[in-house]
């Protein structure tokens, strides 16, 4: 199968996914709509029986290609090396844990063909999830819609299809914290959407904890949007106008008033610039740090093994 013959990729991240592995592939291979296909498993450091379950696969089926990261880079960082290694003129981006349903490849394939370069699945309910979680999903999607400015939909994940002429446009994006559905949306391009009820997952308990979950939030952020910035620049200048109004009170007190000396009042005033001062220093080393990581200029991964030819050179 040559390269170029190659129409469809399906990139799937996985970690710890074992009991799922197998089901996944033949829900894939079932829903394939072409004959000229590749799924690329994306081993992000797994610590079970994932890597030789996928080994075994792709020695059975050439189909099957698989990445196996030295060590566990991020579920980002893992897309990222799929996509980046995909070889069809239309790439799928899903989850290894089978809530994205194999199900709707035809429908994405087809309403990518009708003319858009991107189109993403949008979840109507999202089953086997407590009521925080979406609840904070929820807000943080809509939070980052209305701060930043472009478009990133609501109520998605990565679980899409993108053309090949996106994925040449992400290679050219090297920022460490990647935030993939953010930079798509950034690209621009024809770009719709389906929806679908996300399923609860079969087996396995998520890897997308609560701490994940708010570094990705900050990643999102900060990779789209300087609101935080601002706000720091608002709270100053808000702190400067009530320390100005306190000046000349006390100043009238002083000349006209009475003036007691306050152990309370000092210690109020001391703690509320050192909080605004501790949170604007806060926001600013937010994206000092990531401009420092960006300057590194590290892999974003490093491959331990693989059976794709071309990332071998």
């Amino acid at each position: 199968m040559s390269t170029n013959s190659i129409e469809l990729s399906v990139v799937v991240p996985v970690y710890n996914e074992e009991k799922n592995i197998e089901m996944l592939f033949n829900r894939i291979k079932e829903n394939i709509p072409v004959t000229d296909w590749e799924l690329i498993f994306v081993n992000d450091g797994s610590a079970d029986n994932t890597l030789p379950l996928v080994i075994g696969l792709s020695h059975q089926f050439p189909q099957v290609k698989y990445i196996d990261f030295s060590r566990n880079f991020g579920h980002q960082h893992a897309i990222s090396a799929g996509i980046e290694n995909a070889a069809g003129e239309y790439i799928i981006v899903m989850d290894g844990d089978g809530q994205d349903p194999p199900e709707l490849i035809s429908e994405l394939l087809e309403k990518a063909k009708s003319g858009y370069e991107v189109v993403y699945a949008k979840r109507k309910k999202r089953k086997g999830e407590g009521f925080l979680k979406k609840f904070t999903a929820k807000i943080f999607y809509r939070i980052l819609r209305n701060i930043t400015s472009i478009e990133i939909p609501v109520d998605t994940g990565d679980f899409r299809i993108i053309h090949r002429k996106i994925q040449a446009i992400l290679k050219q994006m090297p920022e460490q914290h990647k935030y993939i559905r953010g930079q798509i949306s950034w690209i621009g391009f024809n770009q719709t959407f389906i929806e679908y009820d996300r399923a609860e997952r079969i087996h396995g308990t998520t890897k997308f904890t609560y701490k994940k979950m708010i570094q990705f939030a900050l990643d999102g952020i900060s990779s789209f949007s300087t609101w935080p910035l601002k706000i720091a620049t608002l709270m100053g200048f808000g702190v400067s106008f009530i320390c100005f109004i306190v000046i000349l009170y006390t100043v009238y007190q002083k000349l006209f008033g009475f003036t007691v000396t306050g152990w309370t009042s000092m210690q109020i005033s001391i703690l509320f610039l050192g909080g605004v001062q501790l949170i604007g220093i806060g926001i600013l080393g937010e994206y000092l740090g990531r401009v420092n990581e960006n300057v590194k200029n590290r892999p974003h991964y490093i491959v331990k093994d693989t059976n794709i030819e071309s990332l071998k050179k």
